[in-house]
């Protein structure tokens, strides 16, 4: 078993060994990971691998229309593009008609700290939100562009909190959450990304970026100027957060100079976490599979971004995870040395759909009682085995069962597998103070005796969180 500083400080280079969905739209394999070598990002990184849960918000102007965010200005035919209402049968036309939600948006109900409420009784810890999404569209204050939430056209311009990403960032901060901002590397809007002398033709950049290299150059420059503005003018930032993964070299030369924006960054932000997502190594501190769980641990720091509905913008009538399903993904993720970056998309007006905030109160109700063995928690071998996730800190022990859905109640005997539990162990569940009778088998695992009694005073858990206070470390 890897000790904590071991996972986050000792590793330098490290193959992840699987493939994983970026997006809804392209299936890449992970280059390699290198530990980040600034003692502050290093210290910043562990603080935020100890989190364990947080919140993503997907929010913008496209929320009125409840269509998927951005993507239906792309001119690409896939699945999840579908252009529907009156102008849905002409790009052009739809493009016109999308731009302009940005005069008519105006949440009238936004309050960031009800969510920030929410989510901390919840159990969550740090939160990242879309201060620009590739259809362009600025959810703060910036200098670069009129296409944004403090445009003087816009309806929600004398609005006390005209400024959206400075209040989220607030009313987070007063939670005591790390703070996340996503950015886009593509911009939809700008005519140095898609150059309306060239119709776009897919999510690139409309033009050749070599025959055109002054248009290029403008791009960056306007990338790197937004960028700057988030770092010097929104408070403390934990983590940036960029998205857009083609818009790299690889892929048609699409060069931003990432490492000149990161060097920016954190000269006004030092110790930020930079996450650029399938790009360079040493700016990628941590990995972000979406919508995807890996099959086994990871001993990196990673990052499961995941929708708690189907979307990650309001859709209206979304179907929800129940917060089971949450719970055992958490603990799943948790087992296995990652985080959970949890999507929740506001409607137009700033509100939760109420079926997402009666499943975050539900959340909440299982962390308050378990969160120990979530928080600051290292993974222990051999982190999944059957229904059953492991945790540890120092000599605390934390063995999860994840029942299935129609096992209401625990049965009468449970099988730990060898090495979890010793004779003079003792173990309780976390929630109930009663000592549990156990004993290992000629086999090696440990059998956990359970009464009637305590079966009955403990049913209906999405997850059981038993706790090992042992003597003997047994890493």
């Amino acid at each position: 078993m890897l000790s904590n500083s071991t996972i986050i400080k000792g590793l330098i280079l490290f193959v992840f060994p699987f493939s994983i969905a970026y997006g809804q739209h392209e299936k890449i394999s992970t280059d390699q990971y290198k530990a980040p070598e600034d003692p502050l990002v290093r210290k910043n990184l562990e603080t935020w691998h100890g989190l364990k849960f947080g919140l993503f918000i997907h929010w913008g102007p496209y929320s009125q229309w409840g269509v998927v965010e951005s993507w239906t200005l792309c001119p690409e035919d896939r699945d999840f593009i579908k252009r529907t209402g009156p102008y849905g049968h002409d790009w052009y036309q739809y493009k016109i008609a999308y731009e302009k939600l940005g005069q008519t948006f105006n949440p009238k109900n936004f309050d960031p700290s009800r969510w920030a409420a929410a989510a901390e009784n919840a159990g969550m810890r740090y939160m990242v939100f879309t201060t620009k999404h590739h259809d362009g569209f600025c959810m703060y204050d910036t200098k670069e562009t009129d296409y944004k939430i403090t445009s003087p056209s816009g309806a929600f311009y004398k609005n006390t909190k005209i400024d959206i990403t400075k209040e989220i960032f607030s009313a987070f901060r007063d939670k005591g959450f790390m703070i996340g901002a996503y950015f886009s590397k593509p911009d939809w809007h700008s005519q140095d990304f898609w150059w309306s002398y060239f119709p776009p033709k897919d999510r690139n950049a409309s033009y050749d970026v070599t025959k055109y290299p002054e248009r290029w150059q403008r791009f960056r420059d306007f990338s790197y100027r937004q960028v700057e503005e988030l770092m010097k003018n929104y408070g403390k930032v934990d983590v940036l957060w960029f998205d857009g993964s083609w818009v790299r070299p690889a892929i048609q030369n699409q060069d931003l100079n990432m490492a000149n924006i990161a060097r920016m960054a954190r000269s006004h932000q030092p110790g930020i976490l930079f996450v650029d997502r399938k790009g360079p190594a040493e700016l990628e501190n941590y990995l972000t599979p979406e919508q995807e769980v890996p099959e086994s641990f990871i001993p990196i720091p990673w990052e499961t971004c995941m929708t708690l509905g189907e979307s990650w913008s309001y859709k209206p009538n979304d179907q929800y995870k129940s917060a089971r399903s949450v719970l055992h993904t958490l603990v799943d993720i948790v087992a296995k040395n990652g985080n959970l970056l949890l999507n929740i998309g506001p409607d137009q007006n700033g509100d939760w759909d109420p079926k997402a905030k009666a499943c975050l109160e539900q959340i909440g109700s299982w962390m308050k009682v378990n969160h120990e063995a979530l928080y600051e928690s290292r993974p222990l071998a051999p982190y999944r085995h059957g229904k059953w996730a492991f945790t540890q800190k120092n000599n605390v022990y934390y063995a999860f069962y994840l029942p299935s859905e129609d096992e209401q109640i625990l049965p009468e005997r449970l099988l730990l597998p060898d090495g979890i539990v010793g004779n003079n162990d003792v173990l309780t569940l976390l929630g109930n103070s009663r000592k549990i009778d156990h004993s290992v088998n000629s086999s090696g695992g440990t059998n956990l005796n359970l009464p009637s009694s305590f079966r009955r005073a403990t049913s209906g858990q999405p997850v059981y969180v038993f706790k090992i206070v042992s003597k003997v470390s047994k890493t």
